[in-house]
């Protein structure tokens, strides 16, 4: 891959994103209310988001830059293996559908922000909501880190290299955000989207025809893992159980992210929620297309130091430049829309549930939202040094761990919306054994996200995070069953 500057592929790129950056100061205007010193107005967007609104913005913070340089790059890698993705984001909106409309009800009549707001409405347990809060805030740091790795990706196919590109890029990025809030990546994804279905739909369309048709390029990829002997157009049979484990345990954990709750607890009503349920799975042809990339890079005969540089080595290898700047700002600016909702998520996390529960119980509206604004600046700076000074594997081992954590979360944020059986206590003994048993297997297993397992058969292997999610469930209703309900209540 060329790393020397395009002028007219760099004009292009530039173009984009100063659009879009004039976009994010411009939210804070758009639908703008009497004042944004409301953490339901910044945080939020004032929970207005209809139809359109809410499928850009959910669909821009689930299906991020890093998931554009990264799925394509875990199929180049390993085949089909890295196509979990999409029975994950197929599996996942019936959950939306059934589960989301109920969760908002709950958020909306009750004032609640956040998903350790439920929690402590539900439960009436500080611990609880500290540990929601917690694992939520956790999981998204290094979610927000990656992103910065996928525009790294097109930041050196552009010839911009060192660290003042990106730092500029984040430093824009949270201003706007300050200003704006969330009605700035609900803005900015309108164009992000568009963006990422055109340059995909070329990609799909234009590369095979100069790769020598779907045939040779499936071929390729065939005689390329058969060469290195690893990967495969098909998954073996050890694998079954495995990816499907991995794509439904992710599934259950995609909504339980501050920045995907974000964008459901901002919306106008539970129908809107079940109608993006209906049109989000537009989403999951994009990304089926988009894995194929990476059996193109095989077809392309590319020469890559890093598998994450497949998409940006593509579209500079066989697009004219003036369109692979355009693919190029596409994905950057698929960056800015996700980082800024995780950001917002964090902050309002941190917010709600540490600073007005344990630091300032009184304060007022304007102030949750002006602790809510400068904590999401710290968040990115978080995350942006991160990138910088320690090692991109780092962030990735962080992130793998960060969707075995947060779906710890989802019994305490899910049950309580259909019975009033379980209790805190036994919900938090569940989240601590899942919590803290499921990064022991990670480590355990050199920061692989698989456990192997027998039961008197032939050994499989399962997602560490649906483990550990299965035993969190059952010391929990342990717990709950063999607890008083008078003991709970003195405790």
């Amino acid at each position: 891959m060329t790393t020397e500057i395009d002028p007219m592929a760099l004009g292009v790129f530039v173009f984009f994103f100063i659009l879009v950056t004039v976009m994010g100061f411009v939210a804070s205007r758009w639908r703008a209310p009497k004042s944004m010193a409301h953490i339901d107005e910044w945080g939020l967007g004032g929970r207005s988001f209809g139809t359109w609104i809410t499928w850009f913005l959910v669909g821009g913070d689930f299906y991020t830059a890093y998931t554009v340089i990264a799925v394509p790059a875990l199929v180049y890698t390993v085949g089909a293996y890295g196509f979990f993705a999409l029975p994950y984001t197929i599996v996942v909106y019936p959950f939306v559908f059934m589960v989301m409309p109920i969760l908002w009800k709950r958020a909306k009549d009750f004032g609640y922000v956040t998903a350790g707001d439920v929690v402590h409405g539900q439960y009436g347990s500080r611990g609880l909501e500290l540990a929601v809060a917690a694992t939520g805030v956790i999981a998204t740091m290094p979610y927000i880190a990656l992103q910065l790795v996928g525009m790294t990706a097109v930041l050196k196919a552009l010839g911009l290299h060192g660290e003042l590109p990106l730092a500029i890029a984040f430093i824009i990025l949270a201003l706007y955000t300050y200003s704006a809030g969330l009605r700035a990546p609900a803005l900015i994804a309108f164009v992000k989207d568009i963006m990422i279905y055109i340059a995909v739909i070329a990609a799909v369309a234009v590369i095979p025809s100069k790769l020598g048709g779907y045939e040779n390029v499936f071929n390729s990829a065939a005689a390329a893992f058969e060469a290195k002997g690893s990967g495969s157009l098909l998954l073996g049979g050890n694998q079954y159980v495995a990816y499907a484990t991995l794509a439904f345990g992710s599934a259950l954990a995609a909504f339980m992210y501050p920045h995907t709750l974000t964008g459901i607890f901002a919306s106008n009503s539970g129908n809107t929620i079940r109608k993006n349920a209906v049109l989000l799975p537009a989403y999951t042809l994009l990304l089926g297309l988009l894995a194929l990339l990476g059996y193109m890079g095989h077809a392309a005969g590319l020469k890559l130091s890093s598998a994450n540089d497949v998409v940006p080595a593509l579209f500079q290898t066989l697009f004219p430049s003036w369109f692979a700047g355009f693919a190029f700002a596409a994905i950057a600016i698929g960056a800015l829309v996700p980082a800024a909702v995780m950001s917002i998520g964090a902050a309002n996390l941190f917010t709600r549930n540490f600073w007005k529960a344990y630091v300032n119980p009184a304060v007022d509206p304007a102030g949750e939202a002006k602790v809510a604004k400068i904590t999401s600046l710290v968040v990115k700076v978080g995350a942006l040094l991160v990138i910088l000074f320690l090692p991109t594997q780092f962030a990735l081992d962080l992130q793998l761990l960060g969707g075995i954590w947060i779906l710890q979360t989802l019994p305490a944020l899910v049950f309580g919306l259909y019975t009033n059986w379980f209790r805190a206590p036994g919900l938090l003994a569940g989240w601590f054994v899942g919590f803290f048993g499921g990064t022991y297997l990670v480590w355990a297993n050199g920061l692989k996200p698989l456990q192997a397992l027998s039961l008197g058969g032939a050994p499989f292997t399962v997602y560490i995070g649906l483990l550990a999610l299965v035993v969190n469930i059952v010391v929990a209703v342990i717990v709950n069953a063999v607890m008083p309900k008078a003991a709970v209540a003195r405790a």
